[in-house]
């Protein structure tokens, strides 16, 4: 593994499951590594005594500025940033372009400002900023595609994309990966958690083409670009393979000695209505659900293949974790930590 010495790097959205992941793959590295994370967020995954932290509210740019400030004085600014921090379940649509795109352009703004520019800006982003495209053909969604998100969460993603593109002097490169599973996440999860309680359930009948991307394949993917220091490229990420609706469930359930089960297949105008009693049980609540009218969109998606081919030519991206591989991983860490 290429060693880039004492490369001082922030990964914000540290805290999260991405997020922490790439902490720890910056610190294999033998990187200076800067966790960014909220007073309140939790640091249960940044334990490692080399992590050095950087309080960061995303949700303030005043308070932002100030940390920033405060930061350049007693340590410089960084030498590459990855930002991971964003949202990806709202109660309201109109969280996500606060949370995602007017985040991102406050934060950048406010270290353009203060001369705080990295020499390479990593942006997070998703392969939903596309939609639901090539769903007769199932061809691979390209770079050359016209993006046509249909979700909240693909629509700020995209206008931050937009915004991040247009900017002359900002180092940027975009990742776009489909699917990320593996220990520490949550909503695949709650697949797994339903199929130990014997039901699966299957999004509508019309044949679904998936892409998954292992977490640390991931992680492995955006470093490969800061080791080579790409700007000035998006890449989509994923394992390199295509799988059926039923693949994931179906290796989830070998993983777990084969429980009896109870397939349904819902279709896809009744997950509409559930998903909206859903979110609307949801906002009566306060609190985001993880099935709501935004993750119906996705769900009824049938086509979610990408081209990788840039990112194996340009970085030698060489994906370790297929499906089975990963899931097996997945599996092993949720009942070694009790989840199961």
């Amino acid at each position: 593994m290429k060693n880039i010495g004492n490369m001082k790097i922030l990964v914000t959205g540290a805290s999260g499951f991405i997020g922490s992941f790439l902490v720890e793959g910056g610190l294999e590295r033998g990187m200076q590594v800067w966790a960014g994370v909220r007073q309140s967020s939790s640091r249960k995954y940044l334990q490692d005594e080399r992590i050095r932290f950087a309080e960061l509210d995303f949700t303030d740019s005043d308070h932002l500025e100030e940390q920033l400030k405060r930061h350049k004085k007693e340590h410089d600014g960084w030498d590459c940033i990855i930002h991971c921090a964003g949202v990806t379940k709202c109660l309201h649509q109109a969280d996500f372009e606060i949370g995602n795109y007017w985040a991102t352009r406050h934060f950048i703004e406010v270290l353009i400002r203060l001369d705080m520019v990295p020499r390479q800006f990593v942006y997070l982003s998703s392969l939903s900023v596309f939609g639901p495209i090539h769903e007769r053909d199932y061809l691979p969604i390209g770079e050359c595609d016209t993006p046509q998100p249909n979700t909240a969460y693909g629509v700020s993603k995209l206008h931050t994309e937009a915004y991040i593109r247009s900017l002359e002097n900002l180092p940027w490169v975009i990742f776009r990966p489909t699917g990320v599973y593996g220990p520490r996440e949550r909503d695949y999860f709650l697949m797994a958690q339903s199929i130990s309680r014997h039901l699966d359930i299957v999004a509508g009948f019309r044949r679904q083409d998936l892409t998954f991307v292992y977490v640390t394949d991931l992680v492995q993917a955006i470093y490969l670009a800061v080791e080579k220091q790409v700007t000035g490229r998006a890449y989509f990420v994923s394992d390199g393979e295509v799988y059926s609706s039923r693949t994931f469930s179906d290796l989830i359930r070998t993983e777990l000695g084969h429980p009896w089960l109870v397939r349904f297949t819902c279709p896809l105008g009744l997950l509409k209505i559930i998903s909206s009693v859903a979110g609307n049980v949801a906002k009566l609540m306060h609190k985001p659900s993880t099935l709501n009218p935004d993750k119906y969109k996705i769900m009824k998606q049938r086509n979610w293949r990408c081209d990788i081919a840039p990112l194996e030519n340009e970085l030698g991206y060489q994906p370790a974790y297929p499906l089975e591989r990963g899931v097996k991983e997945t599996i092993r860490w949720y009942k070694k930590e009790g989840w199961l």
